[in-house]
């Protein structure tokens, strides 16, 4: 709870939602420097940044000159790249929504009994949100103020009308996509009722408690705690399929 890039190599910045730090002189020269006008920023390095930029300020506190810093753009050269704030961290959620399908389709296909699969999408799921938790996090954070973006006023630009209704496309289809990717576990879980592996449970109430348990873990996990993410994965799995496994 992600094919069109490798995600697993790009490299991640681990803060917390709420750790606020000051920048020694010297950091804070070189966090600030910027890149000559013809240079240019990988888009995916930009919505990496981004996701960390909201993990540390969140949604409301965060700024398109926040996000440039972080990738040493001035903020007029970061909208080149993104319309607004909004689009930004949409594009946040979108990378995060096709890591996860790209992670989790596979698995859901393969030619495996319901246990087996569903053991292996909750742990693959859990091992994507340690390796990137900053998306992990905005995806339980932001949904709600890109769902409550607001349109432009009647008499705006038709620029700024033409921005929002892509915006608006962009957002259904993310959600559409968001459908898609819980409906994978949910129909592995009808499968396995089905079959006899699982009890005969509620499956949606089910799989809203499932991955409402897997997202989190993009907010608490912190790499430099006891457990590894691959470690927290395999526990988190043993867990939530005891509660579905029917036991003889």
């Amino acid at each position: 709870m992600f094919p069109l890039f490798d995600i697993l190599s790009l490299p991640t910045i681990i803060k917390s939602r709420f750790d606020y730090f000051e920048i020694p002189c010297s950091e804070s020269a070189r966090f600030l420097a910027r890149k000559p006008a013809e240079q240019t920023v990988n888009r995916e390095a930009i919505v990496l940044a981004a996701a960390d930029v909201l993990q540390r300020h969140g949604y409301a506190a965060t700024t398109m000159k926040d996000i440039a810093a972080q990738v040493s753009l001035t903020a007029g050269t970061l909208y080149h790249y993104f319309a607004n704030k909004d689009s930004l961290v949409l594009a946040v959620l979108e990378l995060g929504m096709d890591a996860g399908i790209a992670r989790i389709e596979p698995v859901a296909c393969a030619d495996v009994l319901p246990s087996t699969k569903l053991r292996r999408m909750i742990a693959a799921h859990i091992t994507g949100l340690t390796e990137h938790p900053a998306i992990g996090a905005a995806m339980v954070f932001e949904l709600k103020a890109l769902a409550q973006v607001a349109p432009p006023h009647i008499e705006a630009k038709p620029k700024d009308q033409s921005e929002f209704a892509s915006f608006v496309e962009r957002r259904q289809q993310f959600f559409k996509r968001r459908d898609e990717f819980e409906n994978l576990f949910l129909q592995v879980v009808k499968a396995g009722i089905a079959q006899g592996e699982f009890r005969p449970i509620d499956a949606a109430i089910y799989i809203k408690t499932l991955l409402g348990a897997q997202n989190w873990v993009g907010v608490w996990y912190r790499p430099e705690g006891r457990l590894s993410g691959a470690t927290i994965a395999v526990r988190m799995a043993d867990h939530l399929m005891y509660g579905v496994v029917a036991h003889s």
